[in-house]
């Protein structure tokens, strides 16, 4: 397979970036670098392997990302994602939860640079697939740029050559998730300099990159940019990406064109017995912004309105019409009255 560049991909997102969001997320961008949830070796190597690496073909180019400390575990879970189909391996060191913690793998593990590089051989030993490192640029109170460039040195020895750098420090006590997303500082200079200091290797961006502009300037330091909440809150600022970031001659895709695809690809899931609202759910940011949105995400991720099946998308777009409608009419009331066309009531009144 001809694979596109990782100039644009979309994070993994725990809860989030299921195959159903996936695929969803395909008929936006065909070139976007789609990654899923981390998937730990324990649930691979313990577990139910199809529920955890199923996908759809659609989805390619798809990455796995494994979570783990084993290197062992670690490449046989990754010869897995291999044989499965997976156009990559990813292994998350940048995830600070406690619970990931307990496990000895995330954001951890870049206080162990050694063993990250043993984890990164043992995987590149048995698959052919390019196994990449996903990271913080610190951890702690330790913030100064030679400990990361340290950190990706050591493991661009072990044959690592793609680096996606999670611009922010991990705090790994004091801090839920949610908090280290958003309160240490974002310095993207470090992801800059680490390009600068390793020009050979692949560099990724990650962190609070909300629009195509910002990915646009970022891409003038690095080599890629990954999107991470803004393009599940916001999906259809994947739908320039092809045009502007790949050359993409094919006429970008309006939300009409998207919504119709994904009612073809729910209709099928939930033929096969599967509930409506595991795909909705995705997409409800889909018309984010345009009049009658609201009614439209009301509908789509109601458990009573879902049960009517595919018929729900019928009624969610009702909402949307009725929303574009009662803009139409503020919209003409508001030029009416700047036309000065409003009638006097006074006048009225004293007719």
């Amino acid at each position: 397979m001809n694979l596109p560049a990782r100039r644009v991909s979309v994070a993994p997102m725990m809860d989030w970036t299921d195959s159903n969001c996936r695929v969803f997320h395909r008929q936006l961008s065909r070139h976007t670098w789609l990654y899923t949830e981390m998937v730990t070796t324990g649930a691979l190597l313990h577990g139910d392997v199809a529920r955890h690496l199923d996908f759809d073909a659609i989805e390619h180019p798809v990455a796995l990302q494994l979570g783990g400390s084993e290197p062992q575990d670690l490449a046989r879970a990754a010869k897995l994602g291999e044989q499965w189909g997976y156009d990559e391996i990813n292994l998350n060191c940048g995830c600070p939860s406690e619970r990931v913690q307990r496990g000895a793998f995330g954001a951890c593990l870049m206080a162990e640079p050694e063993l990250v590089a043993d984890c990164v051989k043992a995987m590149r030993d048995v698959v052919q697939v390019p196994v990449t490192v996903k990271h913080r640029i610190g951890i702690d109170d330790v913030e100064s740029f030679s400990f990361v460039e340290d950190f990706v040195g050591k493991i661009a020895e072990a044959g690592c050559g793609t680096f996606i750098v999670h611009a922010r420090n991990a705090i790994l006590k004091g801090l839920s998730p949610k908090e280290n997303r958003e309160i240490p500082p974002l310095k993207y200079d470090y992801a800059y300099r680490l390009k600068q200091a390793f020009p050979q290797l692949e560099i990724l961006i990650n962190g609070g990159v909300k629009t195509l502009d910002e990915v646009a300037l970022h891409l003038q330091h690095v080599d890629g940019v990954m999107l991470g909440r803004e393009a599940y809150h916001n999906p259809y600022v994947l739908a320039e990406v092809d045009a502007r970031f790949y050359g993409d001659a094919a006429p970008v895709k309006s939300r009409e064109a998207v919504e119709d695809a994904l009612i073809e690809y729910a209709a099928a899931q939930v033929a096969k017995g599967h509930y409506l609202g595991a795909i909705t759910r995705h997409a409800l940011g889909l018309y984010r912004g345009v009049p009658g949105a609201r009614g439209w995400r009301r509908v789509l991720s109601d458990p009573k309105r879902l049960k009517a099946g595919i018929g729900a998308f019928e009624e969610a777009r009702a909402q949307l019409r009725a929303g574009a409608l009662a803009e139409r009419d503020s919209r003409d009331a508001r030029e009416a009255r700047d036309a000065g066309n409003t009638p006097d009531v006074s006048s009225l009144m004293s007719a």
